[in-house]
């Protein structure tokens, strides 16, 4: 027996062309594939397609669109994603969404199918950004993850942080593994003197920022950071890379305050992304509820440190390579100062090494042995 498997992987609220979770789903998909095994993604689009890319094979199947949200789509049809599940007979199941897509833990439990919860956020996180009292929030995320941790074989978490809120709850079926960053794209040498030139003066800091313009992300932060600087007498200047659906509203917020703030929207060109990260003077992710934070940890990789939001997961991740500050403008313009403080040559190489602990490779192996599923498959024929 070769022991390949078919590793068939759900996902809702997948970022039309970019997004930490679109990345961390290309990138687990060529390395089960590299590994031997058959990854099948099924995600929801404007309209049915099958695709095999570099990633394995690619479903989508028609989504409703989630109001409001600049793109998501959501797969509501149950019954239509069940059969084809029933089709495709995966040996193992890998499900990216905690809440519209719980079911299919009892859809796999039926079948005898292996099922993975990937949580890619804090339930209790998320509803304190919708705005949840404390005590409210957690009694609700208790209640979600009793019921996530029941309907899994396993459930996975990125960091140590997301861990914490299925411990809680005396959950035995949980298991860490970590993302990671392609450390090849994502490096120090991409830092550029003409896309500097573009944005800032030689004697102005450049602070970058990429991310989903959505309240979750806490966007805004960002503007008061440039803000608060200003007023300091740091001539910061602030590039924002994303899209969603508060862009119009940050713009002009940013033209009435009159702060120099560049929105660029969507980065199509990867090259184009890594040259801004590694380009910047600090990059900044606000997110008070990222339990991984890919997009701070490109920027690591591009050797440029990153302020994190002390809520979420990136304190751990980022370590000593970055700055950690409570949620809001002032406290993230203090922490960009104690960055800035620091002698260039050093941070840049500290946040390098930070990023280089987190290769996709290891991810990959570790996201296979939640499956029970070898990281090298003995393919037939192979000497």
């Amino acid at each position: 027996m070769s022991g390949r498997l078919r590793i068939v992987r759900l996902a809702n609220f997948v970022a039309p062309s970019s997004g930490g979770l679109r990345t961390a789903l290309r990138e687990l998909g060529a390395g089960y594939l590299a590994a031997g095994h058959e990854p099948v993604l099924i995600v929801p689009g404007e309209r049915v397609s099958d695709t095999d890319t570099p990633q394995g094979r690619v479903i989508t199947l028609p989504g409703a669109p989630l109001p409001a949200s600049g793109g998501y789509r959501v797969l509501t049809d149950r019954q239509r994603l069940g059969r084809l599940l029933a089709r495709l007979r995966p040996d193992r199941l890998e499900v990216s969404d905690r809440t519209t897509l719980r079911w299919t833990g009892e859809w796999a439990r039926r079948a005898r199918v292996p099922a993975v919860m990937v949580s890619h956020e804090t339930a209790h996180g998320v509803l304190r950004t919708w705005g949840l009292p404390e005590r409210a929030a957690r009694r609700a995320a208790d209640v979600l993850n009793v019921r996530t941790a029941h309907a899994y074989t396993r459930v996975v978490c990125t960091t140590e942080w997301a861990e914490r809120e299925f411990v809680r709850i005396g959950a035995r079926n949980v298991v860490r593994a970590p993302l990671g960053v392609d450390l090849v794209r994502c490096r120090p040498g991409e830092r550029n003197t003409e896309v500097r030139a573009r944005y800032a003066r030689v004697d102005e800091v450049l602070l970058f920022m990429c991310t989903r313009l959505s309240v979750e992300k806490r966007p805004g932060i960002g503007l008061d950071t440039v803000a608060r600087l200003r007023r300091a007498g740091v001539p910061a200047r602030l590039v924002v890379a994303g899209d969603g659906p508060l862009r119009s509203r940050l713009e002009q917020r940013a033209r009435a305050r009159r702060l120099p703030v560049a929105f660029l929207g969507h980065v199509a060109d990867p090259a184009a992304l890594a040259a801004l990260q590694a380009t910047a003077d600090v990059c900044l992710a606000p997110g008070p509820a990222e339990t991984f934070g890919l997009a701070a940890l490109e920027a690591l990789a591009c050797g440029t440190p990153v302020v994190v939001s002390a809520s979420s997961a990136l304190p751990e991740v980022v370590g000593g390579a970055g700055a950690v500050a409570e949620g809001s403008g002032a406290a993230f313009a203090a922490a960009v100062r104690d960055v800035l403080g620091r002698p260039a040559a050093r941070r840049r190489e500290q946040a390098r090494a930070r990023a280089e602990c987190f290769g996709w490779d290891v991810a990959v192996d570790a996201f296979l042995a939640a499956h029970d599923a070898p990281a090298r498959v003995r393919l037939r024929g192979a000497s």
